[in-house]
């Protein structure tokens, strides 16, 4: 059933998700709603899936069960021209940028036009210096992506995100590896376009403070599971050890500091080769070396 009724005002819903990569589970069973003009995040710790999660919403991967709903279409079960005409109302703003290197940065914000409408280039032109203008960056234009800082760069990739004005935009980690200036400006964007073009915006990321200041609603993921979820607030105030241990920071808890493995005085007793015999036998080969050099 392609059609969805939901009790939110969502614009994505993900329903009953069931996911694996080979004998791993990733999802099982979970369940999310993503509301329309709203901010949320999917955050956990590292592995626990979420850039999968936006894959899963743009149609990439496939889920062994459940389905997920974007703008009340079941997204797997569309045809090959439907989804991509529905990945042209979502943007994309990758970890990396992903920017086109032999382009300047006025050709990277336009390909997305040149490639999927009809419009004259002095159009596209107004377009461009619109997009740029909303990142702060009209007057890099003519820079190449390799004269841009890291935090331009990311700028940049906005701009072309929205270039289509996309109706959603999906973040994957906005804010690895930027500075303090650069990760402010990014917040600020972020807020700022996500309420002046009513978008609604999905940011996966695993930097609590800079997420928490700007998301309406947050997911936590641990272990296959949403093992807490609500308003930045109600998060802080979990009682959820996962959550609490991801928040804090905690170098040890339901996420555990060493892998599972046995005993450490029994993995040193009852190894294969005990220390002092292969100590032995190290001696015993560089004595033959010696005897017959």
């Amino acid at each position: 059933m392609d059609n969805f009724d939901s009790t939110k005002n969502s614009l994505v819903s993900v329903h009953n998700l069931t996911f694996s990569r080979g004998e791993k589970k990733i999802f099982d069973d979970i369940s999310l709603e993503f509301e329309r003009g709203k901010i949320t995040a999917i955050m956990g710790p590292s592995g626990t899936g979420k850039t999968t999660l936006l894959k899963l919403i743009g149609g990439q991967l496939f889920p062994e069960h459940g389905n997920v709903m974007v703008n009340g279409r079941n997204v797997h079960h569309l045809k090959r021209d439907e989804l991509y005409t529905l990945r042209k109302r979502m943007g994309m703003l990758f970890q990396s940028g992903a920017l086109l290197t032999d382009m300047t940065v006025y050709n990277n914000v336009a390909f997305p036009l040149r490639e999927h409408t009809k419009l004259p280039e002095s159009m596209i032109r107004s377009l461009v210096l619109m997009k740029l203008e909303a990142v702060g960056l009209r007057g890099a234009r003519d820079l190449m992506p390799n004269e841009l800082s890291g935090g331009m760069a990311r700028r940049v990739a906005l701009a072309r995100a929205i270039a289509l004005d996309p109706m959603m935009i999906l973040y994957d980690e906005p804010f690895t590896g930027q500075d303090p200036i650069s990760m402010g400006a990014l917040v600020l964007l972020i807020k700022s376009l996500n309420s002046t073009l009513g978008l609604t915006s999905i940011i996966v990321s695993h930097d609590v403070h800079e997420t928490s200041a700007i998301a309406d609603y947050i997911y936590v993921l641990a272990d296959g599971k949403i093992v807490g979820q609500g308003t930045p607030q109600e998060i802080q105030q979990s009682s959820s050890e996962w959550v609490q241990q991801f928040m804090k920071g905690a170098a040890d808890g339901p996420v555990h500091f060493h892998y599972p493995a046995k005993e450490y005085m029994d993995d040193l007793l009852h190894s294969e080769k005990p220390l002092f015999s292969r100590i032995r036998l190290s001696d015993e080969r560089s004595e033959k070396r010696k005897r017959y050099s």
